[in-house]
């Protein structure tokens, strides 16, 4: 299918792998040109001199802490004027509630929370003057059903959740589209980390580990990065301007809840 969006430019924020790795891949495949952004500028910089050579798309790399007022600057001064903006963090880490303190909180809100209202902010006046945009932000799957151990995640998450339902509503007059994606458990490093707390914790082998999680979830294996992209690519598609708001599951059928 051909989503319409070539020779768009796109931001995808913490894109140097995982998730949002996929999610540029995917909207490079298109033949968006890109803006990446990561931390790490050596992991960055491989990344996006792959998906130059495979696709032959002009691909910016920027290292910086996009969850900060300094990194957001750096990226955005680079990335210019843009179409489609992907926002995406790191989660906090797990815990218990007894564990975490208001500066726990703070971070919290400040990574996965802050961070994609200012980018919001700073690329939606833009997209609706030019009467064309997309924007997805990646949250979670505890956003439907809350994950206890991910307490610091299911409090920002749904912070921002409840923050797009209404500005979506506000910028679709112009053209302008915001969804959010909510992933389950991906093979990316967010899963090596959280089986690697149940292999310590229980006293199991990794690959023990992993099992005893993929036999929770129906379709009985974690995504991949390529599907998970695929859904963000075309959400991002011409195709999708009739979707406004909407928190679309991509966690293999674990979150069992009717609607």
């Amino acid at each position: 299918m051909d989503l319409g969006i070539k020779g768009k430019r796109a931001l995808v924020c913490a894109s140097s792998k995982g998730l949002g790795l996929g999610c540029a891949e995917a909207l490079a495949g298109a033949g968006c040109d890109l803006v990446m952004n990561a931390r790490s500028a050596d992991t960055l910089e491989a990344a996006a001199a792959d998906i130059r050579s495979r696709f032959g798309v002009n691909v910016t790399a920027v290292a910086a802490d996009i969850t900060t007022d300094a990194g957001r600057t750096q990226v955005l001064e680079a990335a210019g004027q843009i179409d489609i903006l992907v926002t995406n963090a790191g989660g906090p880490p797990p815990g218990m509630w007894s564990d975490w303190e208001r500066d726990d909180f703070i971070a919290a809100l400040d990574a996965n929370m802050l961070t994609p209202i200012a980018l919001m902010k700073a690329c939606l006046p833009a997209m609706m003057e030019r009467g064309w945009g997309r924007v997805v932000n990646i949250t979670s799957q505890s956003v439907k059903a809350p994950i206890a151990v991910l307490g610091l995640s299911n409090a920002a998450r749904t912070g921002l959740t409840g923050y797009v339902a209404g500005t979506a509503r506000q910028v679709a007059p112009s053209g302008v589209t915001i969804n959010n994606i909510l992933p389950g458990i991906h093979a990316t490093d967010r899963a090596v980390s959280l089986d690697t707390g149940v292999s310590e914790a229980q006293g199991i082998s990794m690959e023990e580990a992993k099992a005893q999680r993929a036999a929770t979830i129906p379709a009985r294996r974690y995504g991949t990065r390529e599907e998970f992209g695929a859904t963000c690519a075309f959400l991002c598609s011409q195709h999708a301007g009739f979707i406004v708001g909407q928190n679309i599951l991509l966690d293999g059928g674990a979150t069992n809840a009717t609607i």
